[in-house]
């Protein structure tokens, strides 16, 4: 398939700049593969397609604080500093994407803090946007991440064009969240409240939670034409096997497996077996899923509405079918869903 087929219309005024007011409360639309069919729900209705022995599948990545605002050194130019990971936890070296990148070069030094409490030197270009900063932190790097993570705002996405607030930090991360690492929330898990994962809980579902730290490049644009020649970040993934024995054995009954957003689907893809089941796994992942694709876990997956020409609406399009997906999409326009991270939700039977 080729990136010009993905090209979807999604009028801006449809997309969710703040999160819904309760997060269940979200629409939910439902479509079911065999039938064809599509319904409109709230989300709190999701557990109405569940029953006991099925299986959620959760990823408990936490998002840190990883905006930082700057100031570059004599020129006193602002410089946004988003930190994507830690590279060596000695020497404090981060991994980072300037902007603007033209006003920075190796050897410059950065500002950050109303009394300079962080200071950083460029000592790598690593991409037209990246960077390698080294901290002068008098500290280890636990002390330096409560200094930096105290600075940062919530990194939301670049289309939510305006500052973080209060909320974002509780709402840009789901009830769930554990193991600080990602960048970006899996926005799937956004939708689940904590009274709703204990409605599961009575229902008899079970949750596997694994890790996989969302980085940047789940957002990074295609460029090329032929999706077989996109290359993927690669993104760090955990999985353990308390979460196989959890799935494996949902599958060997015949239970519903529901991926909970396109980055568990990607973790699970990533780690599967020859039969099918899931393997421990600790690594990174950089496996990009498009159509034609044959999923060897879930049987089910939650997203959100994505955008036009993402990797996330091409994941999408593989589970649901492509003709589906556009409907879906077309439908979703007409019925005026919120879309994006902070929007609304639907789930693939």
């Amino acid at each position: 398939m080729k990136l010009t087929q993905f090209k979807f219309d999604i009028p801006e005024e449809l997309i969710a700049f703040h999160p819904t007011p309760d997060r269940e409360e979200s629409r939910l639309m439902v479509i079911d593969r065999k039938k064809g069919t599509i319904e409109h729900r709230v989300f709190k209705d999701v557990l109405d397609y569940f029953d006991e022995g099925d299986c959620l599948v959760l990823n408990d990545t936490k998002v840190f604080p990883a905006r930082l605002i700057g100031r570059k050194e004599k020129t006193e130019a602002e410089i946004e500093v988003f930190m994507l990971r830690e590279l060596n936890k000695d020497s404090i070296l981060w991994d980072v994407l300037v902007d603007p990148a033209r006003k920075i070069r190796i050897g410059n030094k950065l500002y950050f803090g109303p009394n300079d409490e962080l200071v950083a030197e460029v000592i790598d270009n690593t991409t037209s946007r990246g960077r390698t900063l080294r901290f002068l932190f008098d500290g280890d790097s636990e002390e330096f991440k409560k200094v930096a993570f105290e600075l940062g705002d919530t990194p939301l996405p670049k289309y939510i064009n305006r500052d973080a607030i209060p909320e974002d930090a509780e709402r840009y991360q789901t009830v769930f969240a554990k193991n600080e690492g990602a960048v970006a929330a899996p926005t799937a898990g956004l939708h689940f409240s904590k009274q709703l994962l204990k409605r599961f809980e009575i229902k008899g579902v079970d949750f596997a939670e694994l890790t996989l730290h969302v980085g940047l490049g789940t957002f990074r644009q295609v460029e090329v034409e032929d999706l077989t020649k996109h290359k993927m970040d690669s993104e760090q993934v955990i999985i353990p096997r308390s979460a196989c024995d959890i799935v494996n054995a949902a599958r060997a009954k015949r239970k519903k497996v529901c991926a909970v957003g396109t980055t568990v689907m990607r973790a699970m893809e990533t780690s599967v077996g020859t039969t099918g089941d899931l393997k421990p796994y600790d690594g990174w992942t950089n496996k990009f899923i498009f159509p034609p694709y044959d999923f060897q876990v879930a049987n089910c997956m939650i997203t959100n509405f994505h955008m036009s020409q993402s990797t996330l609406l091409m994941m999408t399009a593989a589970f649901m079918g492509y003709d589906l997906t556009r409907e879906a999409y077309e439908i979703a326009v007409k019925e005026k869903y919120r879309f994006y991270s902070y929007g609304d939700a639907m789930i693939i039977l």
